[in-house]
């Protein structure tokens, strides 16, 4: 299966990121790009990037990257580090895989603002099923 088919199936069926209006951007093998808008759902009560928006946008690039290659993978750890506010229209994450084997694989999310500034780093973790994504339903 194409990177393409897994973005579509993605973008059908993440209805959490739907819901954030999370776009996924970019999707090849072991590389995700999405963008988020950032208004009134998706700020905190400082008028700023409300971390769980932060993380959701930085998990979805995560899945993305991390499933690029056809078959299941599934976070086993995470961690973020909020380096500045987010704020500006929208807020951009970058997922890259640093490693990958049968059965771990290892990722970084580049969070940053409409101007290129970095907010956020994710790095991410996930055990590979064998089972293939489920493209077609």
């Amino acid at each position: 299966m194409s990177p393409d088919q897994i973005k579509a199936f993605i973008a059908e069926h993440d209805t959490f990121a739907r819901h954030l209006d999370i776009e996924l951007l970019e999707l090849r093998q072991g590389f995700a790009r999405a963008r988020m808008p950032l208004d009134a759902r998706h700020v905190n009560a400082l008028k700023i990037a409300h971390g769980g928006a932060i993380f959701a946008l930085a998990d979805l690039a995560f899945a993305a990257a991390s499933n690029s290659h056809g078959t299941v993978a599934v976070a086993v750890n995470v961690s973020i580090t909020y380096h500045t506010a987010g704020t500006g229209p929208h807020l951009e994450a970058e997922a890259r895989e640093i490693h990958r084997n049968f059965k771990l694989g290892s990722y970084e999310v580049r969070i940053t603002d409409a101007e290129g500034q970095l907010v956020a780093t994710f790095n991410g973790l996930v055990y590979r099923k064998k089972d293939a994504v489920p493209v077609g339903g």
